[in-house]
């Protein structure tokens, strides 16, 4: 169900955005929380943008005001976003026991700024604030200033994220967060402009009343902090009541997410919720994973309704601005209703989820568009974020330079276009391709009054399609296939001359396609997944712990890896050998299940924490479960265990489903009462509540092409409650896996192997179908649920 082979780092996301009209676009909210005598502020729209480190480029990217008149201690670190601070005026630490052992000599809180180097509002704040040398005085006399890349460490991330969250309704980066000494919180918020407007605070003026509060009102600030903690240590390790969930509960939550997810349906721009838009593809999930459950209940009606709400929101994305209609891959969300205007940095953990959903979308319909917009994202990843090593980006900024030597950089200026710059660029055709993508030479941020409310895209064109291809190509006499080719000649100009741009800060931790599509050999991906795959194995984990650290640029971070991360890693490594590749991604699957379980594993109550708790200066560890921007750790987990079970046998086999089970009673109430806030855990719990997972066992010589013709015919149809395992009788190796972890199998290989050909069975509740040899029959009888069985 989820294919992405990449680390990635967790955080709780959040939908609740106020609409003021009087602030700019894309404002960030900003929760603060002063104890009394301090006034009430209030909040504004956030910017939830997230991030993840996998490995970084060695593109450099400095922020463009930076002055080599400071140097101050990030000037020695490895994180981008960190090293992005190296030269502010602002004396800053990192994170670590050099700068607590400060705030605790110079008795001073600690001002804590949490961030990453493609966040937007971040060096908003940076350039406002902490180049500021009148700030930085502020900052340097009255505090300890630590600077936290929430890549590299999500754990510190999540404590004092938490907290702003569940104090104050909401959160975002940067993070700006007051601490004791002991790293209790006082207050906090988010971005704070530099001086006071809206009838809000600016940062001077809170540093000055936090000042005030530390001489005057010290202890009732570090007993609220303490009791802060002690709070939500308690409400975020929960328990469970029993071993499992009661029956009925699992696909009652199924039920009860798909239906809430139905009533914020956007029937007429497509989406769940309003705007901002995100994509969020675990609700697409849960809708594509519900839309199969009517199916095989006998609701095709029902079916039906849930699969047009899916269809037609992912087509409004695709055709939307949020799309990179050039350069292909997405943006990370919409700022208005219908999906136009974006905000424009590029996360990998979105291309990799959306490639996922657009794939369960063409297996079910089998419409060529999901397949050309995977394929347009896994393209974009090949080209633009793969480092030499294999190594996979994390991220493209939204902002950068709108000409070489600028010295600021602008949002989104790599992405627009004047309606001049396409006549210059395409010439006879500009007037076909500005008809298709709503080209303008007023500017075409126009369709909503979100979009661009304080002109700042006058004049420019972001690329998005209101048209149907067709009656264009009609129009202008054309055929479909020649008015598309047209179209894709087009790109490929733009594509060149934005080529030439300043680019954004990269976070370096038988169809005719058009462009930017290259119409490759699927084979390329699995190679790419596979050196990704090699590339953790090699650099970021360790063989004799066995254990995995977090990120990775000039070398491994010295953060461990988190509960995400193996999780995350488990099941990239299961698609990996589920799509064909070897037995050893399996056992490396097999070992950090081991190690997950002996890290984050709480035994006695269930469910894992998102940290080991060996680091003292990590206050919290939490047992998440919100599936947002990207899906919890435990939801991931509980599914890899739902797989792992299904492809041993015997008591590992007994030892995974258990884990499993008391996993997701650990969130019952969750399930029961907010299950929209949980959906790929709601698929989780209905995939554990089945008492037998169907298997697809493809026998025969590999590598040749009717093992993979029948490897392709085993995946052709969407079935998340599918496992398909692969073996080759004469490998030895394989045999061995085989006989040691699932006799069943390895006896079931003996059984049916033949040297000319490669033949596969279809089993389930413990008997198979007659064995088939041809991927048309394999593809027929996975298709076909009335098909008899016998027992082997």
């Amino acid at each position: 169900m989820l294919k992405t082979l990449v680390l990635r780092s967790s955080s709780l996301s959040f939908s609740h955005f106020n609409n003021f009209s009087t602030l700019p676009r894309k404002f960030p909210f900003t929760f603060t929380h002063f104890p009394c005598p301090f006034s009430t502020v209030f909040p504004r729209p956030v910017n939830s943008c997230r991030c993840k480190v996998l490995a970084m480029a060695e593109r450099t990217s400095t922020s463009s005001s930076h002055s080599l008149k400071y140097t101050n201690r990030l000037a020695t670190e490895h994180s981008p976003y960190l090293l992005q601070h190296a030269h502010n005026p602002v004396d800053w630490y990192p994170w670590g026991e050099e700068a607590f052992a400060e705030a605790r000599k110079r008795d001073v809180p600690i001002f804590l700024s949490i961030g990453y180097s493609t966040c937007h509002w971040c060096h908003v704040m940076e350039v406002e604030s902490f180049e500021n040398e009148e700030v930085a005085k502020l900052l340097n006399d009255w505090f300890v200033s630590i600077k936290v890349d929430r890549e590299e460490r999500p754990d510190v991330d999540k404590v004092y994220m938490t907290y702003v969250q569940a104090l104050y309704g909401g959160g975002g980066w940067p993070l700006s967060v007051f601490l004791s000494p002991d790293l209790k919180p006082l207050m906090g918020g988010t971005y704070f402009p530099p001086e006071d407007k809206y009838g809000r605070p600016g940062f001077k003026t809170i540093l000055r009343k936090v000042k005030d509060a530390w001489d005057n009102k010290r202890d009732m600030l570090v007993k609220s902090g303490a009791f802060a903690i002690e709070q939500l240590s308690e409400a975020l390790s929960a328990s469970a009541g029993s071993n499992q969930l009661p029956d009925g509960l699992a696909q009652n939550a199924l039920r009860l997410c798909a239906e809430q997810l139905s009533n914020s349906y956007d029937s007429r721009f497509g989406g769940f919720g309003s705007a901002p838009k995100f994509p969020r593809p675990v609700e697409i999930q849960l809708m594509l994973y519900q839309s199969k459950k009517l199916e095989e209940s006998g609701k095709p009606g029902e079916a039906k309704e849930s699969l047009k709400m899916v269809f037609f929101s992912l087509q409004c994305m695709a055709r939307g601005g949020m799309h990179d209609h050039v350069g292909g891959g997405f943006h990370r969300y919409s700022v208005d209703e219908c999906w136009h205007v974006p905000h424009f940095e590029k996360m990998l953990y979105d291309q990799g989820q959306l490639a996922n959903v657009y794939l369960d979308a063409f297996f079910i319909s089998r419409d060529i568009l999901y397949s050309f917009i995977s394929r347009d994202i896994l393209d974009y990843l090949r080209r633009d974020m793969i480092g030499s090593e294999g190594g996979i980006f994390s991220a493209e900024d939204a902002d950068s330079a709108e000409f070489e030597g600028a010295t600021r950089k602008k949002e989104g200026a790599f992405y627009i276009w004047t309606s001049k710059e396409i006549d210059d660029i395409l010439g006879e055709h500009a007037s076909l391709f500005k008809e298709h993508y709503y080209v303008k030479p007023s500017g075409n941020c126009d369709l909503s009054s979100m979009s661009d409310p304080h002109k700042e895209f006058k004049g420019k064109n972001v690329l998005i399609e209101r048209n149907d291809s067709s009656a264009l190509a009609s129009k202008l006499g054309m055929s479909i296939q020649e008015y598309l080719d047209i179209l894709g000649e087009c790109k490929k100009k733009l594509f060149d001359v934005r080529a030439k741009r300043p680019r954004p800060h990269l976070d370096d931790k038988g169809t005719n396609f058009n462009f930017p599509v290259v119409g490759c050999d699927p084979k390329e991906y699995m190679e790419v997944a596979e050196k990704a795959a090699n590339f953790i194995r090699r650099h970021l984990y360790n063989e004799q712990t066995r254990r995995l650290q977090h990120s990775f640029r000039n070398g491994p971070s010295n953060a461990p890896g988190f509960l995400d991360d193996y999780a995350f890693l488990i099941s990239g490594l299961l698609d990996l050998y589920e799509f064909g590749g070897s037995t050893d991604w399996l056992v490396w699957a097999t070992e950090l299940q081991d190690m997950q379980d002996e890290l984050f594993l709480d035994r006695e109550d269930g469910a894992y924490f998102n940290t080991p708790g060996e680091d003292p200066s990590v206050l919290l560890r939490v047992k998440e479960d919100h599936d947002g921007a990207e899906p919890s750790g435990n939801s991931v987990s509980a599914i890899n265990l739902v797989r792992l079970a299904s492809m041993v046998s015997g008591s590992k086999s007994d030892h995974y489903r258990q884990n499993g089970e008391h996993l997701l009673a650990v969130f019952e109430s969750r399930l029961k009462e907010m299950a929209m806030a949980v959906p790929l855990m709601c698929c989780a719990a209905d995939m554990l509540s089945i008492p037998s997972r169907k298997q697809v066992v493809l026998v025969g010589h590999k590598p040749s092409e009717e093992f993979e013709n029948m490897l392709a015919a085993a995946h052709a149809s969407y079935d998340p409650n599918k496992t398909v395992i692969h073996i080759d009788p004469t490998n030895t190796a394989e045999m061995e896996f085989w006989e040691t972890n699932n006799d069943k199998v390895a006896l079931m290989a003996r059984n049916n192997f033949a040297a000319d050909k490669v033949v596969a069975l279809v089993c389930q509740n413990f008997s198979c179908r007659p064995p088939v040899s041809s991927p048309k029959s394999l593809q027929h009888m996975l298709s076909n649920k009335s098909a008899s069985s016998s027992v082997v």
